[in-house]
C-alpha cells in the first residue's frame, strides 16, 4: 500500500492538518493502525463487570482477534485467545457460565478456567488419554496480557508495551483521588450504540467542547462553554473539564453518594478524558462512567457504555434516570461523528485545521496517531 504522508499531522496545532482521509476509509490502514495503535498499545476490550461471577465467559472479536475474557474459579479476570491449542477450534460461541473445564466442541481438549490444558481424551489412541509427544504443561491456553483498572479490562495483545502503571502513570496520578472501589450500575446502566463511523471519530469528538453549544444544547444550558477547560496529556490522554457539575436528584432530592475524600474542587467540577487508544472515561463526585470503544472495521464502531457508583447499592430510579441522561447526551453526538465520516470519502479533504483555542486536544490525539503509525513504520522497513 502507499503510505499516508503524516508530516503535517505533527506540526504544532495552529499549523497542523487532520489525518489524512486514508485513515478513516481505507482497509489497508486500518489493519497498519490496528498494529500500531490497538495491539502495541494498552487498549480497552470490555469491563470486569461483562464477567462479575467466577466461572462468567465472555468471547469478543477484538480488530478480528477471537478472545475470551473469564472470571476464573480464583476470581481472577483474564483474557485468552479464544481456540483450541490442538486444531484452533474456536472454544466458547456465546457468552456462558464455565461449570467444570472449558471443553472444544470438537474433540474434547479440556481447561481450567486458569488456561490449564487438563485433559485430552484419546490423544494416544482409543482409551489412551495422554502421549509422550503432548506436554499439557506446555499447551495452555494462549494468554493476552491483561490488566483491570477503573472496572476496564486493558489489553496489550503484542506484550511488549509498558508496565499498565508505568503506562498510565500520567492519568493514575491526576485522579489519584478516584483510586477507591466503583461498582457497576448494573443492567440498567449500560448502553450500547452502534455507529456508522471510524473508532478514532468517536475519540475526536469526546475530547473537546467545542460543539457543546449546538450538539448538546441541554448540556449546555447550565454546564456552558466558558465553563470548560482543555486536558492535554502529550502521547498518553486529552479531553476536557468543566467547573460547573450538577448532581442529579429524584423526587424526594436525594443524590447518588459521594465518593470518599474528594478535595473541594469536585464539589462542582468533572473530568472527560479519551486514554488512548480507545478508552473514554468520566468523573464526577458521584458516579463515573467508561466508554470501550470497539471498531468493527474502518467505518463501524460499536461504544460500550458502563456507569459506575461510589457504593455498591444505589436508587434504582435515579440510577435509571442518570443512564437516560447520559444515553441522550451520547446519542447526540451520532450523527456528527457518522457526518465526519462521510465527509472523509470527500477527495479534496486535506485532514482539516484546528482551532488552536478549542482543538487542542484533538490535535493532541491526531499527533499520537501520526507519531505511532510512523515509529512502526520506521520498525518496520529497518528490520527489511
Amino acid at each position: 500500500m502507499s503510505l499516508s504522508d503524516l508530516s503535517a499531522v505533527r506540526q504544532p496545532v495552529d499549523r497542523a492538518n487532520g489525518l489524512p482521509n486514508a485513515h478513516y476509509v481505507d482497509p489497508d490502514v486500518y489493519r497498519e493502525e490496528r498494529e500500531a495503535l490497538l495491539f502495541g498499545q494498552w487498549a480497552g476490550l470490555a469491563v470486569a463487570s461483562d464477567v462479575p461471577q467466577p466461572g462468567d465467559a465472555l468471547p469478543i472479536t477484538f480488530m478480528g482477534l477471537p478472545l475470551l475474557l473469564i472470571r476464573g474459579k480464583d476470581d481472577t479476570v483474564r483474557v485468552f485467545q479464544n481456540i483450541c491449542r490442538h486444531r484452533g477450534m474456536i472454544l466458547v460461541d456465546a457468552p456462558r457460565k464455565i461449570e467444570g473445564a472449558i471443553r472444544c466442541p470438537y474433540h474434547s481438549w479440556c481447561y481450567g478456567t486458569d488456561g490449564a490444558l487438563v485433559a485430552t481424551p484419546h490423544v494416544g489412541g482409543p482409551g489412551h488419554n495422554t502421549h509422550d509427544s503432548i506436554d499439557r504443561t506446555t499447551l495452555g491456553l494462549i494468554e493476552v496480557r491483561s490488566h483491570v483498572w477503573r472496572d476496564v479490562v486493558w489489553i496489550n495483545v503484542s506484550g511488549d508495551a509498558p508496565a499498565f502503571e508505568e503506562a498510565m502513570a500520567e492519568v493514575i496520578t491526576r485522579w489519584a483521588e478516584f483510586e477507591q472501589p466503583v461498582f457497576h450500575g448494573g443492567d440498567d446502566s449500560r448502553i450500547t450504540l452502534e455507529v456508522a463511523t471510524n473508532w478514532k471519530l468517536a475519540v475526536e469528538n469526546y475530547c473537546e467542547s467545542y460543539h457543546l453549544p449546538w450538539v448538546h444544547p441541554g448540556l449546555n444550558s447550565y454546564s456552558r462553554l466558558e465553563d470548560h477547560y482543555n486536558i492535554e496529556q502529550p502521547g498518553a490522554f486529552s479531553g476536557q473539564g468543566t467547573l460547573v457539575y450538577r448532581q442529579i436528584t429524584n423526587e424526594h432530592g436525594q443524590s447518588f453518594p459521594d465518593f470518599d475524600a474528594l478535595s473541594d474542587k469536585w464539589d462542582t467540577a468533572a473530568e472527560y478524558l479519551a486514554i488512548y487508544p480507545n478508552v473514554l472515561l468520566g468523573v464526577h463526585r458521584d458516579h463515573a462512567f467508561a466508554i470501550v470503544l470497539v471498531p468493527e472495521g474502518p467505518e463501524r464502531t460499536v461504544e460500550n457504555i458502563h456507569l459506575y457508583y461510589a457504593t455498591p447499592q444505589t436508587d434504582s430510579g435515579l440510577r435509571q434516570r442518570n443512564t437516560q441522561l447520559w444515553k441522550t447526551v451520547f446519542e447526540e453526538d451520532i450523527f456528527v461523528v457518522e457526518g465526519m465520516q462521510r465527509g472523509r470519502h470527500a477527495a479534496g479533504f486535506d485532514g482539516g485545521r484546528f482551532s488552536p483555542a478549542m482543538d487542542s486536544p484533538t490535535h493532541c490525539f491526531h499527533e499520537w496517531v501520526a507519531t505511532q503509525v510512523q515509529t512502526r513504520r520506521a520498525s518496520a522497513q529497518a528490520a527489511e
